[in-house]
């Protein structure tokens, strides 16, 4: 039942490899070389106000330092963005790189092997950069396409951007992120490899993603709108399990993300420790005040549930399940992240993509905003507060002296209007660009 990597995947990850300019391809600048990029509005810090006809010294894959007015050292290349608006490289906290919702997703698991994952995600990974997002958090998928495309794009082998992996998510037999919806004989077989039962077995799911490079733990802590399950999305794990999970993460410096859209799932989790909440659905006043108490950090995907309650009137290959469960839960997201805000709930920037399609991601920007964030405040989510979420402030999020050069730039006033943001003009990571229209 197994292939092996398809010609059309390696076709189309090679030809977007094929299609970026020279310097990109290199991935490698010297580290001596000294770019200047004359920004004619600078964001250097989302959340404090954008200034005015600035110059960002870079050298090598950093910040070396900003400058008022457009000046040009000896011997500096000068990318001129002096009718631009310029900010931080993007980053998402939530993606699925390695696949995207479509008619034939649920049986990819029969159909194709971790290195035809590995080259889908280098495709997608390649789009997301293109798309502004200079940084991504994976959370779920094949463990070893995960780190492999982790790994390449580090050694600069794919363009993509700088990648976080969870690898599988912790989930019950029969959870969320276990197989179902099929045969018996087929469930016995491909159970996720990270399915557990009780604290012993759920600790030792956690310690094996950690032997295997996982930068963080994800769990299953509700059901799930796309799994072919009646199982509802309330939660999942029994207090003893949770615990478990997140005190083993910890111990081993790692922090604990969780799936979760019933409350008793959410509050749950936040009882038992755990370090944020993904999509949040039906979090109440109690989620609220323990995510403030506990400083945790909340992402909405509300762009997951507008793509799911449109899917589900639209699309013809949603199981009767999945149907039913994006219904309830798709419009539900929107109000929440009004909530979530309004009740002054940290949120870092995260879309599901792979749900939504890649190179989309900005579309979350124009949700939050209809929410009721000002477009300063969605910025922010996904560069200062993203960073602290992704534990890299000290690297990334901002434009800074010290820090990675990830640049973003439009050309138009995303302040005023944020769908600007949704036509990326210029892309910088670590000192390279990769696009400069």
């Amino acid at each position: 039942m197994m292939k092996t990597v398809t010609a059309a995947i390696a076709a189309t990850a090679l030809a977007g490899l094929a299609q970026m300019p020279a310097q990109a391809q290199d991935a490698a600048p010297a580290e001596e070389t000294l770019t200047v990029i004359h920004a004619g509005w600078l964001l250097a810090v989302p959340g404090e106000a954008p200034q005015a006809e600035q110059s960002i010294l870079i050298r090598g894959e950093r910040i070396e330092s900003i400058q008022d007015g457009f000046v040009t050292p000896d011997g500096a290349e000068v990318v001129d963005l002096s009718d631009d608006y310029v900010m931080p490289g993007f980053i998402d906290s939530h993606v699925h790189l390695q696949s995207e919702l479509g008619p034939g997703r649920r049986f990819n698991t029969f159909t194709e092997t971790s290195s035809d994952l590995a080259f889908a995600g280098a495709d997608n990974a390649r789009t997301t950069l293109m798309a502004g997002f200079t940084t991504v958090q994976d959370v779920g998928g094949d463990f070893e396409a995960a780190l492999a495309l982790r790994d390449a794009i580090d050694a600069g082998f794919v363009p993509g951007p700088r990648l976080r992996v969870a690898g599988t998510a912790v989930t019950p037999t029969g959870g969320h992120a276990d197989i179902n919806g099929f045969a018996l004989d087929v469930l016995h077989q491909f159970t996720s490899p990270t399915a557990c039962n009780g604290p012993s077995q759920c600790r030792e799911a956690v310690r094996t993603l950690i032997r295997g490079g996982a930068d963080v733990i994800k769990i299953t802590a509700t059901g799930g709108v796309l799994s072919d399950t009646a199982a509802g999305v309330e939660r999942q794990f029994f207090d003893d399990e949770l615990e478990s999970i997140v005190e083993t993460a910890h111990m081993m410096g790692r922090q604990v993300t969780a799936h979760a859209h019933g409350v008793t799932g959410i509050n749950a989790f936040l009882e038992a420790g755990g370090d944020s909440i993904e999509h949040g659905t039906y979090l109440d006043n109690d989620s609220i005040r323990l995510m403030r108490r506990n400083d945790v950090y909340l992402v909405p995907t509300v762009l997951a549930g507008v793509t799911v309650a449109e899917l589900a009137e639209t699309a013809d290959f949603m199981t009767d399940n999945q149907r039913a469960k994006s219904r309830s839960v798709g419009p539900q997201m929107l109000e929440m992240a009004r909530r979530a805000h309004e009740g002054g709930v940290m949120i870092a920037f995260g879309t599901d993509s792979g749900v939504s399609q890649h190179g989309d991601n900005a579309r979350e920007f124009e949700l939050l905003v209809e929410a009721g964030m000002s477009p300063m405040d969605a910025i922010t989510t996904a560069t200062v507060n993203a960073s602290r979420h992704v534990q890299m402030d000290d690297e990334i999020g901002t434009i800074e002296a010290g820090k990675y050069a990830d640049i973003v730039a439009v050309d138009g006033d995303p302040l005023e209007n944020i769908s600007e943001l949704r036509d990326i003009d210029f892309v910088m990571k670590n000192g390279t660009v990769y696009l400069d229209e």
